[in-house]
């Protein structure tokens, strides 16, 4: 079945190219349509044959006409292709004796400006819909997913609907028929893409959307027998327009409906991404046209300038299909209601001003002017914070540049490492940045008594201020104004409260609140900077006090067990990948020397190749002794193989050097161990090993590791000259 629509998706983009050059190359050409010209007997360029739906009828055209004039100019066969009339800006007729003038081509001709709506953005939708289509084929190489051979459908059905909007204005009967199925029917293909996309997610959506095609032939069939039926032209749009807004509300409610059902799901952004795109595509088309159209028989705006933004529903399902991470739909719905509420005001007073003045252009009436200014002021308040942040370091001076200055801040309180540190940094900070030329700072005790901290400076007269400090130290952020500064509280320590004093030269401004927020945004950095410091000094303190007496706690041991392994593995690595290569490489060097020596006739042969060989005999040595220091350092087997081959690997090594014998039993050890406990104890053995070599004067070794139920048991044993330990203890008293 994939296959199936795959093929049928690359065909129908296939058949869309070719149709897009069709209409693409009628449009450059201004053809008419349906208005056929053939020379006469006195060659006589005459209107042969008419179409009801041609633009030749629409501008005033008759069957029999004979053009006398072109452009200003005698006709040509310049001015045909295929038989019709092409690149028309005027022509003079006779008819029936008379003279007639014609001038309304401009449609044909895309002359005016609203060609950029009828031709230039279909052609340039259609053309970034093809974009979109070869990203969703390269994102499908992996997903394989039926829902995107349905978005590429959508793609191109409102890209056919769109371009071919100018068909029928040129009498393109077969246009027409392709844009009316088209255009109703890309509300139900969007609902198919919905619920094929929610199914391969795992979710359901609505069954047999399939049957609501019958709308689209339904009516396609109605324009098909027109002539037949005898329907009015007028009725025959409206019930159209109404098929389309039957089933764009239709989908909208069904995605609202399946919304309100799941909306604590964890699908309901997409949802929630659904409904704004189809509000924001649908929505100018549906208000502005559709139904003015339905109910008064006039629109607010033309179709091919309202129908613009249905741009946004594939681009909108492209997104969504194509993107890893999405964005915030409720930041964004957020953030559009408050742009909303500030383009009105400004929007219903120019408005009002213009209606009360009354200075508007007939093109433009109340209603028209509303939608217009709305948007532009809802555009430039968006922008207006897009600007903003994309430009937030530079468009202030640096001086009052809050965000640039806390960014540095913070950078800054990565390096401190004392109290002193982060008070000079702040102090710095904000005399950088407010009115104020000094900065103190002062620790106030819990019962009110207030503590000069910076010694190096001289001392204010902090006096006068005395009861603004015992009413700062309630919260950390507080603020109190002083005629020349404020005084603020930025940390605290053990029911002690620090607190900054800053002052200036003469009287100061009152803070505004963008300087208000950012002091307690430097406050509350502050404060965690504080701690952070204030902690790593008791624990340098309890370090010492620590070492001091002797002894370290089973944490400090873990973590120098830690390190000196990291040190292990990283001298083993630095050992095998450089020293050791090395050596390896100088050996093959000196073999291949020895090689060639020995075939060449020298006198000093024999002693210079006894020598060689020594060498190369001492370099056998060294790389064996490096690569048993590697594997000491890092036993590679025990990552890889375990604790037991690593153990048996190490006793064989051992046995090879050592003067007595070494069993080792680990036969009943089955436990699953972690890799550090692993590691523990293969150096707690590889100890008893050395110490067994230097001091025990042993014969023979036995190491027995065994687990029983949750217990892990190592038992050491020699025949040795053993330990005294009690006379050990007695030598080591003072």
């Amino acid at each position: 079945m994939k296959n199936l629509i795959k093929k049928f998706t690359i065909a129908v983009i296939v058949l869309s190219i070719l149709y897009i050059s069709y209409t693409t190359y009628i449009s450059m050409n201004g053809i008419i349509i349906g208005t056929k010209v053939q020379k006469n007997d006195k060659s006589q360029f005459v209107i042969e044959e008419i179409s009801k739906s041609s633009y030749g009828q629409f501008v005033g055209l008759r069957q029999g006409d004979i053009i006398l004039k072109i452009n200003e100019e005698k006709p040509s066969d310049k001015h045909l292709k295929w038989g019709y009339l092409s690149h028309i800006n005027s022509l003079d007729i006779l008819r029936s004796g008379k003279k007639i003038h014609l001038k309304d081509f401009d449609l044909v001709t895309l002359n005016r400006s609203y060609s950029f709506f009828l031709f230039v953005l279909p052609l340039v939708f259609y053309f970034l819909s093809i974009i979109c289509i070869f990203y969703i084929f390269k994102v499908n190489k992996k997903r394989r997913s039926f829902a995107a051979y349905i978005l590429i459908l959508l793609l191109l059905d409102i890209s056919i609907a769109y371009i071919s909007a100018g068909g029928p204005f040129r009498g393109h009967i077969i246009n027409r028929y392709i844009n009316l199925f088209t255009f109703i029917s890309s509300p139900i293909l969007y609902l198919q893409f919905i619920q094929t996309y929610l199914g391969e997610i795992g979710k359901t959506f609505l069954n047999r959307i399939s049957f609501l095609y019958i709308i689209p032939i339904f009516n396609l069939g109605i324009e098909f027998f027109q002539d037949y039926l005898q329907v009015d032209i007028d009725f025959l749009a409206t019930v159209n327009l109404v098929s389309f807004a039957i089933l764009t509300l239709f989908s909208f409610s069904a995605i609202y409906f399946h919304l309100n059902k799941y909306k604590y799901a964890e699908h309901s952004f997409i949802l929630k991404l659904l409904i704004l795109t189809n509000t924001l595509s649908f929505a100018p088309f549906l208000i502005f046209f559709v139904l003015p159209i339905i109910f008064t028989g006039n629109y607010i705006f033309p179709a091919l300038a309202s129908a613009s933004l249905l741009v946004l529903i594939p681009f909108g399902l492209v997104y969504q299909f194509v993107a890893n991470k999405m964005f915030d739909i409720e930041f964004i719905l957020g953030r559009m209601r408050y742009y909303a509420l500030l383009a009105m005001i400004p929007t219903l007073l120019i408005v009002g001003a213009l209606v009360l003045f009354d200075v508007m252009e007939i093109q433009m009436n109340p209603l028209r002017q509303t939608v217009f200014f709305f948007v532009v002021m809802f555009a430039v308040f968006y922008f207006k914070e897009v600007i903003d942040f994309k430009f937030r370091l530079k468009r202030f001076s640096e001086k009052f540049n809050y965000q640039d200055s806390i960014f540095k801040y913070t950078q800054l309180m990565r390096g401190v490492t004392s109290l002193q540190q982060v008070f000079k940094e702040l102090k710095k900070t904000i005399l950088d940045v407010l009115h104020v030329s000094k900065a103190y700072t002062f620790e106030v005790t819990p019962d009110h008594k207030v503590i000069f901290l910076d010694k190096h400076e001289i001392e204010p007269e902090w006096h006068l201020y005395k009861e603004e400090f015992e009413n700062v130290t309630s919260e950390i952020g507080k603020i109190i104004e002083v005629n020349q500064g404020f005084l603020m509280k930025v940390g605290e320590r053990g029911g002690s409260s620090y607190v900054l004093l800053c002052l200036s030269n003469i009287n100061t401004p009152r803070l505004t609140r963008d300087e208000i927020s950012w002091l307690k945004t430097l406050s509350f950095y502050t404060s965690v900077s504080m701690e952070n410091v204030l902690h790593i000094e008791e624990l340098m303190e309890h370090l010492k006090d620590l070492k001091q007496e002797g002894t370290n706690p089973i944490w400090l041991k873990k973590l120098m067990f830690a390190i000196e392994e990291k040190q292990r593995s990283g001298l083993a690595r630095d050992l095998h990948d450089s020293v050791l290569q090395d050596l390896i490489s100088l050996k093959r060097q000196c073999e291949l020397f020895l090689g060639d020596f020995k075939k060449d006739d020298n006198p000093c042969r024999e002693e210079v190749q006894d020598k060689l060989v020594q060498m190369n005999e001492q370099m056998s040595d060294v790389i064996s002794m490096t690569r048993e220091t590697c594997h000491e350092l890092r036993p590679q087997l025990l990552y890889d193989l375990g604790l037991v081959k690593a153990l048996s690997k190490l006793v064989a090594q051992q046995q090879e050097r050592v003067p007595f014998h070494i069993r080792l039993n680990t036969g009943r050890f089955t436990a699953s161990l972690d890799l550090d406990s692993q590691l523990n104890l293969y150096r707690i053995i590889q100890e008893f090993l050395s110490n067994a070599v230097k001091h025990s004067q042993a014969t023979d070794v036995l190491i027995m590791l065994i687990s029983i139920q949750n217990k892990i048991v190592l038992h050491y044993e020699d025949d040795g000259v053993g330990f005294d330990l009690i006379r050990k203890r007695i030598l080591s008293i003072p």
